[in-house]
């Protein structure tokens, strides 16, 4: 644990991979800028690895005012011990007020690690995070300007708002398409902090020899037009023409986690709090009941249809439009209904 510095930065681990930042890094500096401004400090990104430059402008680019940059060949590749030597190391150093992290396999096992160290807090997948005050009842004492780390808690059924008023830095990982994307800008100059960093041989206790990455079936992030499923479409068999409406419309099929559990669509398809974010152009939830885990991951949508045979569903409390019915007439009619449009022919 480190005193608490209200004037410390707030910092986000940019995680990469074979030399490519991740999303999520880019995501976290949008709401990282957000934060900062409100307190007054400055944001900046935490990089590890090795041929840094590039990434570190890129990080500038989207919004970082500084880039600690650790360039070291034993870097290269993510080790739990190795990585957290450095980031504690950096952080008693320079004492930021807020950590932040991407919840990936990386980050859900570097931050707790790192928090551990360090002696304090952290709030896993959080689905947003604000600047506000917190009154301690108890010792009669008001903190301002504490960050809220908020996130489903209790199997989802309540939204919590934690906070930690003493034990800093305040840290939360948040999950990959949470936050939108900041915006590039190439015209954005920042500081570069290159820090040289002794890695200890008793902290790399596997080589690496080689690394494949299997790359997922689907990007949801990028799709424009998403048709979901969840455990009310009734069969694999049904999914068929949720496919076939999706290909009419020009986009791609998703499901709830229901829907993945009980075999109708594959884990790379899932939309929700335990899947992928998204926040297409049109989103049309068929058989979904709305459990909150899954709204957290599609309640951005621009536009959301609702098809569900019970009119009491959740799911139409998000929805801008809302169908009761059954999904087994209601699907073919859309897609006749589409087909339609697109062959119908105009003369001049």
């Amino acid at each position: 644990m480190i005193e608490v510095n209200k004037n410390g930065e707030v910092w986000v681990f940019a995680e990469q991979q074979a030399g490519k930042l991740t999303d999520v890094p880019l995501e976290l500096l949008s709401k990282a800028r957000e934060l900062a401004d409100i307190l007054g400090v400055k944001v900046a990104g935490v990089l590890l690895g090795e041929g840094l430059d590039e990434l570190a402008q890129k990080l500038i680019h989207h919004g970082a005012d500084k880039v600690y940059s650790v360039d070291n060949a034993k870097l290269s590749h993510y080790q739990t011990a190795s990585y957290t030597k450095v980031i504690c190391d950096l952080i008693k150093e320079y004492k930021p007020q807020i950590c932040l992290f991407g919840a990936s396999h990386v980050g859900r096992d570097l931050a707790p690690t790192v928090a551990s160290k360090m002696k304090c807090g952290l709030t896993a997948d959080c689905t947003d995070l604000q600047i506000g005050t917190h009154e301690d009842k108890k010792e009669k004492t008001t903190h301002e300007n504490l960050m809220y780390q908020i996130r489903p808690a209790f199997g989802g059924n309540i939204i919590a708002t934690i906070v930690n008023p003493t034990r800093w830095p305040q840290m939360a990982t948040v999950r990959e398409g949470v936050m939108p994307m900041s915006e590039c800008d190439t015209k954005r100059t920042g500081e570069v902090i290159k820090i040289t960093e002794e890695i200890s041989d008793d902290l790399l206790p596997v080589t690496v020899n080689d690394m494949h990455r299997e790359g997922k079936t689907v990007d949801l992030k990028a799709a424009r037009v998403i048709v979901a499923g969840g455990a009310g479409v009734g069969s694999k068999e049904n999914f068929d023409k949720l496919k076939e409406l999706a290909h009419v419309l020009g986009g791609t099929i998703a499901g709830s986690r229901a829907a993945v559990d009980l075999g109708y669509v594959e884990s790379d398809y899932q939309v929700g709090q335990t899947g992928t974010t998204v926040r297409p152009a049109l989103y049309i939830a068929v058989g979904i009941s709305g459990a909150i885990q899954h709204i957290a991951g599609m309640q951005e949508s621009a536009k959301i249809i609702a098809i569900n045979n019970d009119p009491e569903a959740d799911i139409f409390s998000v929805a801008h439009y809302g169908i009761v019915g059954d999904m087994n007439e209601i699907v073919p009619m859309l897609i006749k209904s589409v087909h339609s449009g697109l062959n119908v022919k105009t003369t001049h």
